[in-house]
């Protein structure tokens, strides 16, 4: 028995993709992060990041909290707060999904939703759009004196990760994997495993997936930065918690591949995951067609496709 949900958080299962695998020569193992309390991977770094506050004397009791979310990092903290009695206030997109303002509310949390950018497409948060609602969050953590988990810069997103997710992992495979790839939302996934792999055994290759339209890590133009992969993508130029020593290659989504290969874990896997896990799987094909043929590839199924209902990842039902 667990003393509280807080205790849940964490050792998810690994599965292996062997009905997607078929035919082809190689292993997809996918960790099933969608299975945490708050149906995502950023339930993790929420516990990490306030506990870290915590212990470090940064937080202190009844004091409210204040983070931008595209909603998922926004859930686990609104799940983690009303556990340890804190107030928090999520800060969002309106182009974000509208399950995910309507579960923080649902959880306690405050939601105050930014209008986007003029021209924006909803559904489709570019890195201008993230920039209002980091003013915003700047704003409301001054104004209510706030501690502010910024999960783009604080090391305890990476921590969560290299400490629990990436051990994890190697717990269940016996460390053995070769590769691993990861979509670039703000990098502490990628970062903190990617660190722990290779810590484990340096020939393990560690590769950061982006939107093929806003690829701009790899070096490239970015071409459409309203794409349709929520939750990361921003197209910024460099990610605070990532080492490029870590980083042994870049692999580029199209929104269409992404959006197919969600759909091919719902219907041939029976596992029901979000637009970047559908990302990380297309990015472990690619490999698995070209310089990862025959190897074991590690991908995250970052959250629950439940949270993407209102999205054009499913198809609406018949009349």
């Amino acid at each position: 028995m667990f003393p509280s949900i807080l205790a849940a958080i964490g050792n998810t299962p690994l599965v292996e993709l062997s009905r997607i695998t078929r035919g082809l020569s190689g292993r997809i193992l996918a960790k099933l992060e969608y299975l945490n309390p708050g149906f995502s991977k950023k339930d993790r770094i929420a516990l990490q990041i306030i506990e870290d506050a915590e212990a470090e004397g940064q937080l202190k009791p009844g004091q409210t909290v204040v983070e931008l979310t595209s909603g998922n990092t926004g859930t686990g903290l609104a799940i983690v707060c009303a556990v340890k009695g804190y107030p928090f206030v999520a800060v969002m997109s309106k182009g974000n999904s509208t399950e995910r303002a309507r579960m923080m509310q649902a959880l306690g949390a405050e939601v105050v939703l930014i209008d986007q950018l003029p021209g924006s497409t909803p559904g489709q948060v570019s890195g201008g759009d993230l920039a209002l609602v980091e003013e915003a969050a700047q704003r409301l953590t001054l104004e209510r004196h706030a501690f502010r988990a910024d999960q783009f810069h604080l090391a305890s997103n990476r921590r969560a990760h290299s400490l629990h997710t990436a051990q994890e992992i190697l717990s269940q495979t016996g460390g053995r994997i070769d590769l691993f790839c990861d979509f670039a939302g703000t990098g502490g996934s990628f970062a903190g495993c990617s660190a722990a792999f290779k810590a484990h055994n340096p020939a393990i290759q560690c590769y950061l997936v982006e939107p093929a339209s806003a690829a701009i890590l790899a070096g490239y133009p970015v071409a459409n930065p309203n794409h349709r992969i929520q939750g990361g993508g921003y197209s910024m130029p460099e990610l605070p918690l990532v080492d490029s020593n870590l980083v042994d290659g870049y692999l580029q989504v199209t929104d269409e591949q992404a959006i197919a290969a969600a759909r091919r874990l719902a219907t041939e896997e029976g596992i029901f995951a979000g637009f970047s896990s559908g990302a990380n799987l297309a990015a472990a094909l690619q490999l698995l067609e070209t310089s990862g043929r025959g190897k074991t590839i590690v991908i995250l199924l970052n959250d629950s496709g439940l949270k993407y209902l209102s999205t054009d990842l499913w198809p609406p039902t018949s009349p």
